[in-house]
């Protein structure tokens, strides 16, 4: 069986973007065992954190947490990423590729700050008048999965409420939560992925695409709109979730907006 005949059919950038993800990923596996941690450089961080730098607003795109994590966008880019170049052609879908990714992090970044300024005021409320009350509910609210030794910790703090050394403590594992929030990189091209969804959805509504679970068929603007709606859900119910799901919907709202751009200028864009 030769395999250049399906290379072939793929066209140029989605062909190219999957290569370079697929680098990326292996890179990253064969770096790890000599110590290097190519997430800590290229993974979106923060721009409130000491690893924050510039480039990773694009790099982020191309790092991924694993074999589940790259297969799938990377499949998704390949069914539905080279029927959109096909279409728009090469140059229009990179530019797309690009602003959806972008917006993603964008969107998330935002979210993210939202979060961690509620997570600092809280932080001033606490020293302003410290109890085991404010920290649990803060506990609860960003490290639910606490260790037992951090539960255990607030509960001897109710028995002895006025001690300042609990206070101190407290006061230390409140900035630690703070720390590891602000440095928590993003990876994944899924912003970009879930773009390239909406624009299917967009430009082939009446598509029928079969679903895995379940096994039926469904138009690819339901699927869409079904996928945009979980997001939102997941978004608000589950805050402190490791799935960036505001960045999904940052690649789909950035997608929207650039597809009803190219409608109304289609004469002068390219």
């Amino acid at each position: 069986m030769s395999y250049r005949p399906i290379l072939n059919s793929i066209p140029p950038v989605v062909k190219n973007l999957i290569i370079i993800n697929v680098l990326f990923f292996l890179a990253a596996l064969v770096l790890e065992n000599i110590g290097i941690d190519m997430v800590a450089y290229f993974g979106m961080h923060y721009p409130g954190s000491q690893k924050f730098m510039l480039h990773q607003v694009v790099t982020y795109m191309f790092m991924h947490g694993g074999i589940g994590h790259i297969f799938f966008n990377m499949f998704a880019l390949f069914m539905f990423g080279r029927v959109l170049e096909s279409v728009w052609g090469p140059k229009r879908f990179l530019i797309y590729y690009f602003v959806t990714g972008i917006g993603a992090i964008a969107l998330h970044t935002f979210v993210n700050y939202i979060e961690i300024s509620s997570i600092q005021n809280t932080i001033t409320v606490f020293q302003n008048t410290p109890s085991p009350d404010i920290l649990e509910r803060f506990v609860n609210k960003n490290l639910p999965n606490a260790s037992d030794y951090v539960r255990d910790f607030i509960m001897t703090w109710y028995n002895d409420p006025a001690n300042q050394v609990y206070a101190g403590e407290g006061l230390n594992l409140m900035h630690r939560i703070l720390e590891l929030k602000v440095n928590i990189p993003t990876v994944g091209a899924s912003g970009a992925v879930f773009g390239i969804l909406l624009a299917f959805g967009m430009l082939f509504p009446n598509t029928q695409l079969m679903l895995l679970f379940p096994p039926i068929p469904i138009r690819a603007k339901y699927f869409v709109i079904g996928y945009g709606l979980i997001e939102i859900y997941l978004g608000f119910s589950q805050p402190g979730s490791n799935i960036a799901h505001f960045a999904h919907l940052g690649g789909m709202l950035f997608g929207f907006f650039m597809i009803k751009y190219w409608s109304k200028n289609s004469r002068s864009f390219y």
